[in-house]
Formats: structure tokens, sequence, C-alpha cells
């Protein structure tokens, strides 16, 4: 597990967009836009204005599907963390 994931344990909204910039851009981690779309839902739950400006941008190269899959991840990592 790397530094962001563990600090994303702690629900910390910085962290949670760092994932998600890992996954859009592919940054030492496959790109996935189902993956980064869930952790800027999260980053923007707990208030990071950056990640709602991101999700909002993946949101428009994503079909409906893969925004569902997103957001039932998200609702699972909140259920759980």
């Amino acid at each position: 597990m790397d530094r962001f994931e563990v600090a994303a344990q702690t629900g910390a909204a910085d962290a949670l967009f760092e994932l998600g910039m890992l996954y859009a851009t592919g940054l030492d981690v496959e790109t996935d836009l189902v993956v980064a779309h869930k952790w800027f839902n999260l980053a923007a739950l707990r208030g990071n204005r950056a990640a709602l400006a991101r999700r909002v941008e993946l949101a428009r190269e994503m079909s409906a599907n893969q925004i569902a899959l997103a957001q039932k991840l998200a609702r699972e990592w909140l259920a759980t963390n």
C-alpha cells in the first residue's frame, strides 16, 4: 500500500484527491477513470474543491455505467471507512 492509500484510510481530503490524480494520470499505476472518479468523489465530499472540478472533467470522458460504478465504489468505501 503506498503512502497515499495509507493517508486515504484516514479520510483526509488531500490524500483522497492525490489518489484520484494518480489513477487519472496513470502515474505509478495503470490509468483507471472509474477508480479516479471514486477518489475524486470522496475528496469532494470531504471539501476538496479541486476534486470536484476534476470529477466533472472525468465524467465527460466516461459512460453512464462507468460513473455509476465509480459512485457505487465510493459508497462502499464510505461504508467501511
